[in-house]
């Protein structure tokens, strides 16, 4: 065991709880609500107490030396949330029923992101397994939920998580969270986590008291910075790792997607960042690990292949460019971050043949340039999406695209970015059109709650278009119940008209890509992509790994196109029409040469 090790520790007679708190003098403990008992103090600030007879189901608290009790940050269940007490999970109890899986290469990706709470009426890990093999039959190979650790209240998106090793109480226990990661492995499905490694929720948050979580070194969108370069940093930062490890090895899910890692901010001589995915990678073999991030700053260099095309550091990046030069083509919006991608088709271009819009530029909503050249990289590092949590949710009343495109607009974007060369991921129900919003929502303490409602409405209305005068005072309340509630899909409409119109669209769609595009993605280089546009056309072209050259040509207006040459090659999708060098409006042609 090393001396970092966090959690319960499972010895011969019982078991060894620990706790890092160099700020306390004396740490006791309490097992199944009994009396106090004294912990020894060891180096570094660690207290440790072997308890003879405890084990799995043991129920347990640490008490500091001013009486405050507090659950384990390492707590691996939370059976009454974070501020009751913590459970000791035996790791081994789980029987695994596809014990050979070893993942799928990252060409193979279709990503489909979820939220555990409003994906199904029950809102539960288990309830998921049901819908599996929906996503099967849909094309997906990639779940990627949204955080599923620890956070208080019954409800919220989870990045106010407050307990990274311990899985949500309303979503079900470690087991059930491991049945869902067997069942989708037992099907071909991978399985990702969102991890938040930038900050650490409000609510329940009890490290500060005695362990120096924060600095004042730095500061981040949500106050101090986290403590990843001062003094005591290193266990801050292994408290980190080891919890990315437990996700992948405990619970053997597929990959990790690392929230908003722009805001990791890091002096060290090796970045956290990159000690993160150099520990991942050398401390597990045999299985396909993709590691994801989330950064404003789209920063190539954490994408960088090695001489054998493999990520060095981070497999791909979610394209937040990608979407918003779709978004605009679709909606013509062009407030806030919008303005910057606004009616410039040359940005759809480069977006598709070189991942970033921005790579150095200025870009004037930020005031500062933003962005690395990353057409040196592969398609396949970058993650393209016309919809996701953030872009949903951060609109006024969490609308969904549907709601501002036209169904011809929404059906050529899709059929863009389903079929590039860049890795694609939907967004829960985005296959059948669902019409239910997925607004902000959370459930703290009510000084908490009141101070979100106002903090809401003033961020609101410094948005324009996102909500600004009556509509910020008439935004859902993101404390009230309803407003969850009102997120939760209907299942019943995906076999409804439309809505199974839309379906059988994505999954051909999907067909398309498993059959004639992802066969080709391997070895699939830097410089790949290039492109051609001309008022709302775009031509653009891949040679692919195989040898082949892909190509797109697209009308992403509503006006027809005169004068578009007929695409050389095989045609695999045609959505709208060459007739007579017209391309009619929101036409898209993907050909093979």
């Amino acid at each position: 065991m090393s001396l970092a090790h966090f959690g319960p520790v499972f010895t011969a007679s019982g078991i060894l709880f620990r706790l890092w708190a160099p700020r306390q003098r004396v740490v006791s403990l309490k097992i199944d609500g009994g009396q106090p008992i004294s912990m020894a103090a060891g180096v570094d600030g660690w207290f440790s107490a072997n308890v003879d007879g405890a084990g799995a189901g043991t129920a347990y608290k640490f008490v500091l030396e001013d009486g405050m009790e507090v659950p384990d940050p390492a707590s691996r269940f939370q059976p009454a949330g974070p501020h009751g007490d913590s459970e000791v999970i035996d790791p081994e109890t789980y029987q695994w029923q596809a014990r050979e899986w070893s993942g799928r290469r990252w060409e193979e990706a279709v990503v489909y992101e979820l939220h555990v709470g409003t994906f199904t009426p029950e809102g539960t890990f288990r309830a998921l397994i049901d819908r599996l093999d929906h996503l099967v039959a849909l094309g997906v190979t990639v779940l990627q939920l949204m955080p599923v650790n620890d956070f208080p209240g019954e409800r919220g998106w989870g990045y106010d998580g407050v307990l990274p090793y311990a899985p949500h109480t309303s979503y079900g226990r470690p087991e059930d969270l491991k049945a869902l990661v067997d069942a989708a492995h037992q099907r071909g499905l991978c399985i990702f986590l969102d991890v938040i490694y930038n900050h650490f929720g409000p609510d329940g948050n009890y490290l500060p008291l005695y362990a120096p979580l924060f600095t004042d070194k730095h500061k981040s969108p949500w106050g101090q910075g986290i403590n990843y370069d001062g003094e005591d940093s290193q266990f801050v930062r292994e408290f980190v790792i080891q919890n990315a490890l437990h996700w992948l090895q405990e619970y053997r899910v597929d990959g990790l997607r690392f929230d908003a890692v722009h805001a990791i901010v890091d002096d060290s001589r090796e970045h956290l960042l990159k000690e993160m995915a150099r520990r991942i990678r050398s401390e597990i073999s045999g299985r396909h690990i993709h590691l994801i991030v989330e950064n404003e700053e789209n920063n190539s260099a954490l994408l960088f292949r090695n001489n054998y095309g493999k990520p060095e550091l981070y497999t791909a990046q979610w394209n937040d460019d990608m979407h918003h030069v779709l978004h605009v083509a679709a909606t013509s919006e062009d407030f806030g971050y919008y303005a910057d991608f606004a009616d410039d088709t040359a940005k759809i271009g480069r977006g598709l043949a070189e991942g970033f819009v921005y790579q150095g530029e200025h870009m004037p909503y930020r005031g500062a340039e933003r962005g690395q050249p990353s057409g040196g990289l592969p398609p396949t590092a970058f993650i393209a999406f016309i919809q996701n949590h953030d872009q949903i949710g951060n609109r006024a009343f969490g609308d969904r695209l549907n709601e501002t495109a036209s169904a011809e607009a929404i059906r050529a974007m899709a059929a863009i970015y389903l079929l590039s060369p860049q890795i694609p991921m939907l967004f829960m129900g985005e296959e059948w059109d669902a019409r239910q919003p997925f607004p902000y929502f959370c459930d703290f303490n009510e000084e908490l709650n009141a101070i979100v409602r106002k903090g809401r409405r003033e961020e609101l209305s410094r948005l324009p278009g996102f909500g600004d005068g009556d509509s910020a005072a008439n935004a859902p309340d993101p404390t009230k119940r309803e407003t969850f509630l009102s997120a939760k899909l209907d299942w019943q409409d995906a076999t409804s008209g439309e809505g199974a119109e839309r379906l059988a669209y994505y999954r051909n769609l999907l067909a398309i890509r498993h059959k004639e595009i992802i066969p080709r993605l391997e070895n699939i280089g830097g410089n790949s992509g290039a492109y051609r546009v001309e008022g709302k056309s775009i031509d653009v072209r891949w040679a692919l790994g195989d040898g082949t050259s892909l190509r797109l040509l697209a009308n992403v207006g509503a006006d027809d196109i005169q004068g578009a040459a007929a695409p050389e090659g095989r045609i695999i999708w045609s959505e709208g029409g060459l007739t007579d060098g017209k391309l009619s409006p929101w036409s898209v042609i993907w050909s093979i040469a």
